[in-house]
């Protein structure tokens, strides 16, 4: 609820009586009672009046709105309050390594070992971790190796079996763990095994530790938006294999948490895409492509195309042109409610291609067409320090942002041996013609 001109705004710390309130009515009296009590005016009865209340029901930030004896109020959340907490202690957890790297298999031989003799704990990994002949090598590997719980990757539903999830890898370990989850997604530990670890804050040295402080409930939460991608195909460019048996298409959908990128594909013409945004026509793309990403895609390919970065509690879909032919596209930020739309312009000499997050690449032919919504599964990623300080440690440490050498201090005293403030023009002149 936005206040109008001539609202009446009040901010108040909302005292005990009417925190202890567990009903909104009683809560709503208070604080007209409050507000009556400070002005000493009937102006909440039969006036306008926005309330902010500081803590409570509604929150750090929630707003009240009284207008025309109807109550309305929004709540902005404070990213500080979103932390872990467990209804149950968690039993099973999902380990999931970065393949084919050779400096992981230590560890990961380590934390399923403890996670099963120490914690107690069901460890699921993914059935071709178990056929990989370079674990055997580990002595303590075949003591826990018949108590590892399997699955294979689009066979086996993980739904409603995982508490939570180790990654140990990079950050495209944390990629395929969104991939395998495309509902509600148990929270995730990341921890920096990989190259670049934007996505991943925590260091192996001391897991244990870190583990236990997670398993305690003592962890700040980051709630990565995801983005749902729906293809939907034009029925002219389907087989009869494509179609539901109504000579409709079945749309395909996806869950990305980076971004989901339409380009040119092997074509040498420009990309012709057509935006629309909740069904009105935006603008035409005509470039390489275009790149619609998360505020967590917002530092992988998006900023490399020229986008700017976003926290990942920022509620917000970005669009970036990559290459545009135009030099006033510039990127722009959407609010994270809105639906895209993007299809193929019909005027376009070439196909498009879309991929999700890097997977799943296919061809966008004319007639078909994408549409990309705030997914309502985020990713709950668990954070090593909190919210703020690891994503601004991520920037400094991967992304190097705003790194330049100093600016060196002027020396202050060679400053005043050159010149006083009672230094004419005259005498300046006078001592040069001296030296000459």
């Amino acid at each position: 609820m936005v206040a109008e001109a001539g609202d009446i705004i009040l901010c108040l710390e909302r005292s005990r009586d009417i925190a202890q309130n567990n009903n909104e009515e009683n809560i709503v009296c208070s604080l007209k009672e409050k507000f009556k009590e400070i002005n000493n005016n009937d102006a909440c009865d039969n006036g306008k009046i926005a309330i902010c209340g500081s803590n409570g029901v509604y929150g750090k930030n929630g707003v009240m709105v009284c207008k025309s004896n109807a109550i309305q109020y929004r709540t902005i959340q404070d990213p500080a309050s979103q932390r872990l907490t467990w209804y149950k202690p968690p039993l099973t957890v999902l380990v999931i390594k970065k393949v084919r790297d050779a400096s992981v298999y230590s560890p990961f031989v380590k934390l399923v070992q403890w996670l099963i003799e120490e914690k107690r704990m069901v460890v699921f990994v993914e059935a071709a971790v178990m056929e990989d002949p370079h674990l055997d090598q580990f002595p303590e590997f075949p003591s826990v190796k018949d108590r590892l719980m399997t699955f294979r990757l689009g066979k086996d539903d993980l739904t409603d079996k995982i508490d939570f999830i180790v990654c140990l890898g990079g950050d495209g370990t944390l990629l395929y763990a969104s991939q395998l989850f495309q509902q509600s997604v148990p929270p995730v530990m990341a921890f920096h095994l990989g190259s670049l670890g934007f996505l991943t804050p925590f260091r192996f040295d001391n897991f244990q530790e870190q583990v236990n402080n997670v398993l305690e409930g003592h962890a700040a939460l980051t709630l990565r938006s995801r983005l749902r991608c729906i293809v939907i195909k034009n029925s002219e460019n389907l087989n009869t294999s494509e179609t539901n048996g109504n000579g409709q298409e079945k749309p395909s959908s996806f869950l990305v948490l980076n971004e989901v990128v339409i380009d040119r594909g092997p074509s040498p013409y420009l990309s012709n895409i057509d935006l629309f945004l909740d069904g009105k026509h935006i603008t035409s793309v005509q470039g390489d492509g275009l790149i619609v990403s998360t505020p967590t895609g917002s530092t992988a390919y998006a900023v490399a195309a020229g986008a700017s970065m976003i926290h990942p509690s920022v509620p917000a879909i970005m669009v970036t042109p990559i290459c545009p032919h135009s030099l006033s596209f510039r990127p722009i930020v959407v609010p994270a409610g809105v639906e895209l739309k993007i299809s193929v312009s019909p005027e376009s000499r070439n196909t498009s291609w879309v991929s999700f997050d890097g997977r799943n690449r296919q061809e966008l032919l004319h007639g078909d067409s994408l549409r990309v919504t705030t997914s309502i599964y985020p990713v709950p990623s668990i954070c090593s320090q909190d919210q703020i300080s690891d994503w601004f440690d991520s920037l400094a440490e991967c992304l190097h942002w705003n790194v330049r050498k100093r600016q060196k201090h002027m020396d202050e005293l060679e400053d005043l041996t050159r010149s006083s403030s009672n230094d004419t023009l005259d005498s300046i002149g006078k001592e040069n013609v001296v030296k000459d």
